[in-house]
Order: C-alpha cells, then sequence, then structure tokens
C-alpha cells in the first residue's frame, strides 16, 4: 500500500513538473537557461556548504587534538603528583623504622645490653 502511493505521489510530481514546463510563460530556450542557472546556482551552493563543512570538521579536529594534548598533560601532571606521594609516603616509612631502630638501640643502651651481644638479649629477655 505505501509503495503505491510513493509510486503516485511520483507520477503525480513528474505530470505537474511537465506541465508547469509545458504551460510556462517563457520559450523553452529561456526555461532551459532559468533551469542551467538554477542548476549552477544548486552546484555552487552545495560546493560552498560542503567546503563550509569541511573547514567546520577541519576546526574540530583541531580542537579535538588540543583537547588531546591537555588530557595528556592532565594526565602526566597526575602521574607526577602520584609519584611525589609515593615518594612522600616511602620517605615516612622510612623514617618510621628508623625512628623504631634508634628507640629499639635506645632502649638495648638503657638496658646495658650491645646489639652484638645475642646471650644478653635472650637473657634479659629482650628480643625486639
Amino acid at each position: 500500500m505505501a509503495e503505491s502511493r510513493g509510486l503516485w505521489f511520483l507520477v503525480g510530481l513528474s505530470v505537474g513538473a511537465l506541465a508547469g514546463i509545458l504551460y510556462a510563460p517563457q520559450t523553452g530556450e529561456q526555461t532551459r537557461d532559468l533551469l542551467s542557472r538554477k542548476a549552477d546556482q544548486g552546484r555552487d551552493y552545495v560546493q560552498r556548504k560542503s567546503g563550509d563543512l569541511r573547514s567546520q570538521v577541519g576546526n574540530w579536529r583541531e580542537q579535538a587534538g588540543g583537547f588531546r594534548e591537555q588530557a595528556s598533560a592532565a594526565r602526566d601532571q597526575a602521574v607526577q603528583f602520584a609519584d611525589r606521594g609515593k615518594q612522600a609516603v616511602t620517605r615516612q616509612i622510612d623514617q618510621f623504622q628508623a625512628a623504631v631502630e634508634a628507640g629499639k638501640q635506645a632502649y638495648r643502651e638503657s638496658a646495658g645490653l650491645k646489639k652484638d651481644n645475642p646471650e644478653a638479649d635472650e637473657a634479659s629477655g629482650a628480643n625486639l
């Protein structure tokens, strides 16, 4: 059903265009010139719009490249911040371990024990 409607529409369109050309107020040559000019204008319009569209797509590509560069820079900066954070945590852990070791050493010294004397450590129960 829909196919026959489309067919009848095209038939009606063709008959209308033919009647318009046959009953045109201008001569055949003038009508052909008018149609030729209109076709040229249409072609120029399409070329102009396609050029504008190409230009716009080029601008979008440049902007996308800029966004890519910004995202890459932001990612690099985040990696740097993460590395600095890791280094700070590692330093804190090292300082904490050094403080614990210093505390152990101070305890041993205050208890009169030497680090190289394991028998004294075992005798005092200081197995830290």
